[in-house]
């Protein structure tokens, strides 16, 4: 199997993708991916971490999380972390007897409570941090500490209790079409321009799609897969979403014109 780090590296440049992109959908700093593409372990915030970020990595880049988690226990952690050596009192010689003492939580199990709350207090550290290269520790504020100035925005698109899955959508032309493309939050991916066959657009990540087609001659990379545009003349739109793809009202305007 190749290396760790070289495989997420050959994994995120054949999907054309940026590692601040990466980090902007993980929340996982640039340097820390930087680290696991190197394999630079000693830069990561200890072992329980780097497997934290391994599988997150990996599940983003469409990667067997598990296998590569198993790779590293293997490569690098082979004892795993928290191992405590038993303390085992000296043979020989006649024990002094001492007074009954309280009973309380044992050595082990403080020891242990410490450790957790330091592997918290570390891990929301990391998810709350600023840029990959920003002062550790700096948290960024999440949109509950923000104060409000208007109505509460509305919670994101939920399924089943848990948030929208992230899709990837690419625009593979056959031919010459205008297209224009718009994220869940209204940013313009591709503002209103002509593609040509053999040009397709980059791979986009968002939890809902807009997009318009001038004609046919295209088709929709979703999730890896392509799907087929009805071969017609006239514009047509659609939203695409991890629900499927439906298409848009024929009086709707696309904000590129």
């Amino acid at each position: 199997m190749p290396d760790i780090g070289a495989t997420l590296r050959e994994a995120r440049l054949r999907q054309r993708i940026d590692i601040s992109e990466v980090e902007a959908e993980t929340k996982i700093r640039a340097k820390y991916l930087r680290a696991l593409e190197n394999e630079e372990w000693g830069l990561l915030p200890g072992s329980t971490f780097a497997k934290t970020f391994l599988r997150t990595y990996a599940d983003y880049l469409g990667l067997d999380s598990k296998l590569l988690t198993e790779e590293y226990k293997l490569a690098v952690d082979p004892a795993g972390p928290g191992e405590l050596t038993p303390i085992t009192p000296a043979l020989g010689g006649r024990r002094e007897r001492r007074p009954p003492r309280r009973r309380g939580p044992s050595r082990g199990v403080v020891v242990g409570v410490i450790l957790a709350g330091i592997v918290v207090l570390l891990y929301l550290v990391a998810l709350l941090g600023g840029g990959g290269d920003s002062t550790p520790g700096t948290a960024v504020p999440t949109p509950a500490q923000r104060p409000s100035t208007g109505p509460a925005a509305p919670a994101p698109a939920q399924r089943n209790g848990r948030r929208a899955r992230v899709v990837r959508l690419q625009v593979v032309p056959s031919g010459s079409v205008w297209a224009c493309l718009v994220d869940a939050a209204g940013r313009r991916l591709i503002d209103g321009r002509t593609l040509t066959a053999g040009s397709p657009s980059r791979t986009y990540r968002s939890r809902r799609f807009r997009v318009w087609l001038g004609n046919g001659q295209v088709e929709l990379r979703i999730d890896g897969r392509l799907r087929t545009v009805p071969d017609r003349t006239v514009p047509v739109g659609y939203t695409v979403s991890a629900a499927g793809r439906r298409e848009l009202p024929a009086a709707s305007v696309p904000p590129c014109a």
